[in-house]
């Protein structure tokens, strides 16, 4: 090729040559066995240039490179640089990475309850360590020179993204910033926020992936693809990709077939056997079972494999089929490898715990090759399953989705079970973004040629609804950042009021917001245009057609009001009613889900807040705790009583009967339904309409029938015209207060807040009290009840026991809300700490309402969760594993996590409680070692 070259060309190639070879970037590369893409080459010399960088790129594309790569830069300068990521796994994993290339003397660690080599030049932490350090003004950030932040679109998180726009905006501007994202379809407003706060950023985008991935749909024993795809002579796929006609063809057929599973038959419902063998008979196709599945990729050479199945449970129980299947995906010689590794894994964790732990089931799943992963599992646990799986001796694992996010696992495979989850409120489509995030663990790159996803046929599949999944791009960076009452304190201290406003102004939130306002000022513009249009529409030659039309909506909205109050009226009848019950009343519930007989255990009358959820209000009405008459133990709302109710009948409750105990309800509903079963309630009649003999509805009525424009014969189409006109004009107002409501919006929160903590003393001016100064060291969701209960003194006298029960109602939130049985609680003064606890919260939350603080927009402090203090006091009382977590019925892996998280806040409040006249800092020290033992200390590194 040289050959070819004219001397001209030959120099300008040798002397190009010769310049590569004096970069950075050149021995940099020779680490690495396989050439560099051209977006990692991209990215690496933007760095050496002296530029910030944001990589936006798919899972498994390799963009850590360009990390890895501000560490090298940062040893040959002679500076440090800082590594973060979004959770500790991840941060453990590239500890481990680095210390195997520089060694374990260049190579730190700092998680929340983890300190290795702090004052090493390169140091992993998880994010929120370094906006601590930032705030605190840390020594360590002497020297800094370049901050990578690994999986920087967590800054969506509407938890903890916020961590990531603080840490953007406070950094030095002597630090290099390396942003590394996964594919986001709005990378470049990201880059212009970042090129605005930082300085002068390249945006590098890359698509594709290192390894093509395949899309399939599994129905009974065919594989189909999803896309129809042609390639050209080079092999590669088309860009123009159609969805599978024998797919569609299949859908159609399918979903039009006609099936009721209510059918009755012979009187009786027919049984689930019945119904699955009748269902294959009438289909030519069904959804594989788990064992079948895996099976089927074994035969196909497409394992290992990730399953994602949206439920912890279900991950368990497919392991367990698979077992029962006899499924085995290992030889001799790997089962006897996978042992060697978990017993060296497990070697310190006492064999008392490992039976507790399911150990001995886990480790038969391992050995035949299979694996549950999700975040009720034991961290150890989870390590070596990802351990193995990275080894090829564990073939097929069945996870929740938080296995996509970042852990480097990744697989020749990934089957999604259904395209439905359940996001905490209810069960929805996945987006594209997720369907993305899920699928990009397929392909290893330099060991697989290709990838493939494959999901599983349900009745009711659209595949043109999963190509739109497959083929879309659409994950949008959206930024979750407010200010909290920590990061109030902590700015005031550092840049005074003014400043700290200017700089919330900067966050990427503000700056999306006020991007957003120039499209709302051009539809503004649109919405005028065409009112004038609707307002020559309406024009009548008899009079004033705007007036009538005003009388109209008068009119209809005189009407709506006195519905909505006889409305209201019914309903402050039933709440009335409902406050007039007594434990022991028999009523009969009118309507909803429990409609029928129940038998009142409690009144719920909220005297006081017991229950540990915030909704359960004064407002809200008694919410009284009843027994059906179908042996179910529920918390009725005002919603099940739209009319009042009457007690039929009186029962005693025995005070032995536990809400619990399924022997305890069936016993007590059977002595309901003997007792009052055959009472039939009184219907309630309804109250004369207010709207007959409203004065003001009469004189609207007369007022229209004496309009000009009421005898025009075009009176309906101009009215139809008026209600456009109107509802245009609603609508162009509303976008108006939207354009005056996003101008300023972080800086009018900031303004509340400060005001807020100015009543509390937190903050008096430019100045921030010894309040203040405390409330700075603590960091958390609930950080101002933390502070108030140092403030007034409500863990003084608690033992580490008593103290780590308190301090678990900081952290502490319940995955789902359980109104029928209070949680435990320790007796004595922890209890009464507990309800103090509470009481402050309650002060807080009405002087959040008073100065218009409001958490629905993520801002303030939810009610402290009481439903782990019972664990916590037990284990740093010293209890055994298996007592805690059966009276917890909380996986071992949520118990360690939730004990690592009140293990976090001891050691703030240790730091922040006073040193002299208190016990509550030298207790929450003994707390944190209470706590770090047994799987607790054991779960991992970091």
């Amino acid at each position: 090729m040289t050959e070819d070259l004219t001397p001209a060309e030959a120099y300008a190639a040798a002397r190009a040559r010769n310049a590569e070879q004096a970069t950075a970037l050149a021995p940099f590369r020779e680490l690495y066995e396989f050439g560099l893409d051209p977006f990692q080459i991209e990215a690496c010399q933007a760095l050496e240039a002296g530029k910030g960088v944001l990589v936006a790129a798919p899972t498994g594309s390799g963009k850590t490179i360009v990390g890895e790569f501000a560490v090298h830069l940062a040893l040959l300068q002679g500076r440090k640089c800082f590594y973060t990521t979004p959770i500790k796994a991840l941060s453990n994993q590239k500890y481990a990475d680095l210390v195997k290339r520089y060694g374990p003397g260049k190579v730190g660690l700092l998680t929340g309850d983890n300190s290795v080599n702090g004052d090493a030049p390169i140091i992993v932490m998880t994010t929120e360590v370094l906006r601590n350090m930032l705030y605190a003004g840390s020594q360590a950030l002497s020297g800094l020179g370049y901050v990578v932040m690994d999986e920087v679109h967590y800054l969506s998180d509407r938890f903890r993204g916020a961590v990531w726009e603080e840490v953007i905006i406070h950094l030095p501007e002597s630090v290099t910033l390396v942003s590394l994202s996964a594919t986001v379809s709005n990378a470049e407003e990201f880059g212009d926020w970042l090129d605005t706060v930082r300085g002068d950023t390249e945006v590098i985008v890359s698509e594709s992936r290192p390894v093509p991935l395949w899309q399939h749909v599994l129905a009974g024993r065919r594989m189909y693809d999803l896309f129809e795809e042609e390639t050209d002579h080079g092999g590669r796929a088309a860009s123009r990709r159609e969805v599978n006609p024998d797919l569609m063809r299949l859908a159609r057929t399918e979903n039009t077939r006609t099936y009721n599973p209510r059918e009755r038959r012979r009187g009786k419902m027919v049984r689930e056997a019945d119904r699955e063998r009748e269902r294959r008979q009438r289909s030519r196709i069904w959804t594989p079972g788990r064992p079948e599945v895996i099976e089927r990729l074994d035969a196909e050479g497409l394992l290992p494999a990730i399953t994602f199945i949206f439920s912890r449970a279900a991950c368990e129980a497919a392991v367990q089929q698979c077992l029962y299947a006899g499924l085995r995906l290992n030889d001799d010689d790997a089962r006897q490898r996978v042992r060697e590794i978990v017993e060296e894994r497990t070697a310190s964790i006492p064999s008392e715990d490992l039976h507790v732990l399911g150990y001995y089931e886990w480790l038969e799943a391992l050995e035949r090759g299979i694996a549950a992963h999700h975040a009720g599992m034991l961290p150890t646990f989870k390590e070596v399953v990802e351990e193995l799986f990275v080894r090829g001796l564990v073939k097929a694992v069945f996870a929740t989705e938080t296995l996509a996010l970042g852990i480097n696992m990744p697989a020749r495979s990934v089957v999604l079970e259904k395209l439905v989850k359940w996001n905490g409120e209810q069960h929805a489509d996945i987006t594209p973004g997720e369907y993305t995030q899920l699928t990009g663990r397929a392909g290893r790159r330099g060991i697989d040629v290709e990838g493939h996803a494959v999901v599983l046929w349900q009745r009711g599949l659209d595949p043109g609804h999963l190509a739109g999944l497959a083929g879309t791009r659409t994950y949008p960076l959206r930024s979750s950042f407010k200010p909290s009452y920590n990061m109030a304190v902590n700015l005031v201290d550092q840049f005074g009021r003014h400043r700290s406003r200017e700089l919330l102004e900067t966050s990427f939130a503000q700056f999306q917001a006020d991007r957003s306002v120039v499209g709302i000022s051009r539809q503004v513009q649109k919405n005028e245009e065409g009112l004038q249009g609707y307002q020559e529409g309406m024009t009548c030659h008899l009079g004033d057609f705007e007036e009538y039309a005003r009388l109209r909506r008068d009119l209809k909205d005189r009407e709506t009001e006195l519905a909505k109050q006889g409305a209201a009226q019914r309903r402050a009848q039933a709440a009335a009613s409902l406050e007039r019950l007594k434990t022991g009343d028999v009523i009969h519930v009118p309507t909803g889900k429990f409609a029928g007989l129940a038998l009142v255990l409690d009144p719920g009358i909220p005297a006081g807040r017991t229950n540990g959820h915030r909704g359960f209000e004064h407002h809200d009405g008694p919410r009284p705790l009843v027994l059906t008459a179908e042996r179910q133990v529920k918390r009725l709302a005002s919603i099940d009583f739209p009319v009042p109710v009457e007690a039929l009948e009186r029962m005693r409750i025995p005070k032995s009967f536990n809400p619990r105990s399924p022997q305890s309800r069936r016993d007590l509903a059977s002595a309901l339904r003997t007792k009052a079963g055959h009472i039939n309630p009184e219907r309630h009649r309804r109250d004369r309409s207010a709207a007959a003999d409203d004065r003001e509805i009469a004189r609207l009525r007369t007022a229209l029938r004496a309009h000009p424009c009421h005898g025009c014969d075009e009176r309906e189409d101009h009215a139809r015209w008026a209600e456009r006109y109107h509802r245009l004009q609603r609508d162009t107002r509303q976008l108006e207060r939207r354009i005056e409501g996003r101008t300023n919006t972080i800086a009018r929160t900031f303004d509340r807040i400060v005001a807020l903590l100015t009543e509390l003393d937190y903050l008096r001016g430019d100045d921030v009290t010894d309040n203040g100064k405390r409330l700075a060291r603590l960091y958390g969701e609930l950080d101002l009840l933390a502070s108030e209960c140092l403030r007034e003194g409500v863990w003084e006298g608690l033992n580490p026991a008593e103290l780590a029960a308190c301090v678990s109602a900081l952290v502490y939130e319940a995955r789902q809300a359980d109104d029928a049985v209070a949680p435990k609680l320790p007796t004595g003064k922890a209890k009464a700490s507990l309800g103090e606890m509470v009481r402050i919260w309650g002060r807080l939350d009405a002087l959040e309402e008073e100065f218009k603080i409001n958490q629905a927009e993520g801002v303030g402090q939810r009610e402290p969760d009481l439903g782990f203090a019972w664990a916590a006091y037990q284990w740093a009382s010293d209890k055994g594993l298996d007592e805690v977590l059966r009276e917890a019925e909380m996986p071992a892996g949520d118990f360690v996590r939730w004990c690592k998280q009140v293990i976090d806040v001891l050691g703030q409040i240790a730091a922040a409680a006073p040193k002299e006249n208190s016990t509550v800092s030298k207790n929450a020290r003994k707390a944190v070692e209470s706590l770090l033992r047994g799987v607790v200390a054991y779960s991992s590194v970091g």
